[in-house]
């Protein structure tokens, strides 16, 4: 079985390095064309079904991938990006500027409710379940592409590796329109590639 996390293509607050968080925001011209390009890629691994947040910037990505496979689009307000309260639509700058030592304590791991917003364990705590759930009905050796926000995919893939919420941030964050890859190893999920714009290629000379 395979997980098929899948950032959304560029958005206009990407550009101006805006905090969108819950905020829906619409695709670019050129985050349209990212997904396009992805779709194509992502295609060619057959995917068994596809998940998508609601916010459009998720769900148009999706579906792009949706028009080259066939495959119905499920989508789930669960896997939004993190609610972030009073900094969504600021820059990054502009956080800093105001919320300095709630940025910095971010940042440490500590468990931080950005602008007044979620905590990143409790994103996982919706979103992660959903992932799964739709994994468990994917035939054997299936594929499930769960297209989403970087900053849900970073805390569901730290969750599903089983990792203390501290260390989440050391996953980095994820590209425009790139993904990671899970697959399952014998003591659980396992981490196959990290924020890739290619095709997965098979690991050779590690510990398998």
């Amino acid at each position: 079985m395979r997980l098929i996390l899948w950032r959304h293509g560029q958005t206009a607050w990407n550009l101006e390095r805006r905090f969108q968080g819950s905020t829906d925001i619409e695709l670019t011209d050129t985050g349209v064309a990212q997904a396009r390009r992805a779709a194509r890629l992502l295609a060619s691994l057959k995917p068994d079904a596809i998940i998508a947040s609601d916010l459009q910037r998720a769900a148009a990505t999706a579906a792009e991938l949706a028009a080259v496979t066939g495959l119905e689009v499920t989508h789930d307000e669960a896997l939004r990006e993190t609610y972030a309260g009073r900094w969504q639509g600021l820059t990054h700058e502009e956080i800093i500027e105001r919320y300095g030592e709630q940025y910095a304590a971010w940042k440490r791991g500590e468990p931080v409710r950005r602008g007044g917003g979620e905590l990143e364990t409790e994103v996982a705590d919706r979103a992660a379940p959903v992932v799964l759930r739709h994994a468990e009905k994917l035939p054997d050796n299936g594929t499930l592409v769960v297209a989403s926000h970087g900053g849900t995919i970073r805390t569901t893939i730290g969750r599903l590796l089983g990792l203390d919420s501290h260390h989440w941030e050391s996953l980095g964050g994820l590209s425009n329109c790139c993904w990671s890859v899970l697959g399952q190893g014998a003591r659980g999920w396992r981490l196959l590639e990290h924020n890739a714009g290619t095709l997965p290629e098979p690991v050779l000379g590690d510990d398998d």
